[in-house]
């Protein structure tokens, strides 16, 4: 993106910045194939299981074969027990791919992830304080307490980042958000140390999985997730001016601190979300838009579907591979995606083309 302001460019704008005419093609190719793989990966979801059911008679079910169409068993399978989870994949990796690219692209730090503004954290203490105290022990009312946490901890980072002179910069959002994820890990390790019984349910939900998802839980959400997702494709305009340095975002009409605010906003959406559906999810939220910004380069727009898509897959995949890697028994999602985040993460530190992915340093 190249904008001239009085002849010359503004301040922090770099040639590199505007992605070559090869880069720009290549970018939807790259979304057709992706949104070509989702449907193939959702339908192979409905068709795999840690149960007895297999995937012949799943496929009979899924083309309307009588007989299978009778066995209850099947439905049971694919309708009350892969279908919600599959779904709850598909928005959970979008809400996670999504809220990265905007955190990653306000904060202009490529390693920077949802747990940056205490959405975790917060959701877990609210979850203990909801066990506890309140005899929260249904997944319902555990999805409620922590999407309140999430959303209340995402909403006093953004108070104290915004308070004082320079508000809303990607400094003091990074460290209100450490600041205050600190503070609910010890509150939370504070509660649990006396109450046993709420450790168990605790450490079942902070493991992070799919399993036990019922499509009830998930309908509520929806408004919340649509909101989150408009409101990041509508900063995608101002976050690519964002990209031009806060001097060359001005210059163009934009504050870069309400920016970061609304970001901030989205991602705090998006990420309690998530994390209410499916407990805390490391790595996913940093490698999509890194992946993204492969493909798209600085092309914001672009970046936030890919990111959104490539999350969306990559969760369906590590739900698939849960379900199989012990059968019968099932692997935590959280734990696969770490196995092969954490190597990720180390090869993207390394990455000469770390500085230059699309996100100035």
């Amino acid at each position: 993106m190249s904008i001239v302001q009085g002849g010359r460019p503004p301040t922090g704008a770099r040639p590199t910045e505007t992605p070559p005419r090869e880069g720009r093609a290549a970018v939807w190719p790259a979304a057709a194939v992706l949104v070509l793989l989702l449907p193939a990966l959702v339908l192979l979801s409905l068709l795999i299981g840690t149960g007895s059911s297999s995937a012949g008679g799943a496929w009979d079910y899924l083309v309307g074969d009588p007989a299978a169409r009778a066995d209850a068993q099947l439905r049971l399978a694919v309708v009350d027990v892969r279908l919600p989870r599959t779904l709850a994949a598909v928005l959970v990796g979008a809400c996670l791919g999504t809220a990265g690219c905007l955190l990653q692209a306000a904060t202009r730090n490529p390693l920077a992830e949802t747990g940056l503004l205490g959405v975790n954290a917060g959701a877990a203490f609210a979850v203990v304080l909801g066990l506890t105290f309140f005899g929260a022990d249904s997944p319902a009312s555990l999805l409620v307490w922590a999407l309140a946490g999430g959303m209340l901890a995402s909403a006093a980072v953004l108070l104290f980042a915004a308070s004082g002179r320079g508000g809303g910069s990607p400094l003091r959002l990074v460290l209100a958000g450490s600041a205050l994820g600190a503070t609910f890990h010890g509150l939370t390790s504070y509660v649990l140390l006396g109450t046993q019984s709420t450790f168990d349910t605790y450490r079942y939900w902070t493991i992070g999985s799919l399993a036990g998802i019922e499509t009830s839980d998930l309908l509520p959400l929806l408004p919340l997730i649509a909101v989150g997702l408009l409101t990041a494709l509508g900063c995608a305009r101002p976050l690519a001016a964002l990209g031009l340095g806060d001097d060359g975002a001005r210059s163009l009409g934009h504050h870069p601190g309400r920016i970061r605010l609304v970001v901030a906003g989205a991602v705090s959406l998006l990420a309690g979300c998530a994390v209410a559906v499916a407990g805390p999810i490391a790595f996913l939220g940093l490698f999509a838009p890194y992946a993204a910004r492969a493909l798209a380069g600085a092309r914001m727009t672009a970046g936030i579907v890919l990111s959104a898509l490539i999350a969306a897959d990559i969760m369906i995949v590590a739900d698939i591979l849960a379900r199989v890697v012990i059968r019968p028994w099932e692997t935590p999602v959280s734990v696969l995606l770490a196995f092969v985040g954490g190597p990720l993460l180390v090869w993207i530190a390394r990455s000469s083309r770390l500085s230059t992915a699309g996100v100035p340093a």
